[in-house]
């Protein structure tokens, strides 16, 4: 049965596509069957795995909203083993549709878990929001992982974001845990950087990842050319890190285990 991971962090901007993108990519690369659910109605997973958004026939919107069979939604990507559920602007008007459905907060819940046998690793991109998609996607969720920014308002909003984690442990999902906390966007020679990934570290503990994702110009360049890093320039400082941080990630399941 397949592990759901939802990456998570209602800041925008903060490398939650990119981590979940890549991190998926690189799952899949080492040989586990991986799906990407793309939540968010801004749709930058989709694109970034090169599917136009205007094109996508059937998305999320349509397996939680209409009911469509999830095996009609997915669609293979550029990488071997890793599939994408993908998303358009027909999910922007779910937060208010789902408003008035029955069981509200386990729709996607319901969806994923008929895919769950299929995939070794479940990744779901959340909206930067605390809405209904993203309470969908932590009730859905094994565990999440929250990228952060290594900068002052990186801080804002993480208490609010640990609060709603709790609310739905306490009132949906009482077998939600923290994956991790991953440090993104990383400037070594800023001071300011330094002191904020030791504020993080101190809060967080041991859930944060030792591996650090760098600012990258190639990480940045990959999803405009529809890839993730590793097809995009395989020896850049951000492959390496997310490799790096793949590989952490999988032995933190190991010692789980």
């Amino acid at each position: 049965m397949g592990k759901i991971v939802a990456f998570s962090n209602q800041k925008g901007g903060v490398g939650k596509t990119t981590t979940c993108v890549n991190m998926a990519a690189y799952l899949a690369q080492k040989g586990h069957k991986c799906l990407i659910v793309d939540l968010d109605p801004q749709g930058n997973a989709t694109s970034g795995l090169g599917f136009a958004k205007s094109e996508v026939k059937n998305s999320v919107y349509n397996v939680m909203i209409d009911e469509a069979p999830i095996e009609e939604a997915v669609v293979k990507t550029c990488v071997d083993n890793l599939d994408l559920l993908p998303s358009n602007i027909d999910l922007a008007g779910a937060e208010v549709e789902l408003v008035y459905m029955k069981d509200r907060e386990h729709i996607l819940k319901k969806v994923i878990d008929k895919a769950r046998d299929t995939y070794d690793y479940i990744t779901i991109d959340c909206p930067p929001s605390l809405g209904l998609l993203t309470i969908n996607a932590l009730a859905a969720a094994d565990t999440v992982l929250i990228p952060i920014q290594s900068e002052y308002y990186a801080l804002e909003g993480l208490s609010q974001l640990m609060n709603t984690i709790r609310l739905v442990v306490k009132h949906l999902n009482p077998s939600l845990k923290v994956e991790g906390v991953v440090l993104t966007m990383n400037d070594n020679r800023a001071i300011i950087s330094k002191q904020i990934s030791e504020e993080i570290r101190k809060y967080f503990g041991k859930s944060v990842y030792d591996t650090v994702i760098p600012r990258n110009i190639r990480l940045a360049e990959a999803p405009s050319h529809g890839v993730p890093i590793m097809l995009h320039d395989v020896r850049s400082k951000g492959a390496k890190a997310y490799l790096a941080l793949t590989e952490e990630f999988i032995s933190r399941q190991r010692k789980k285990a």
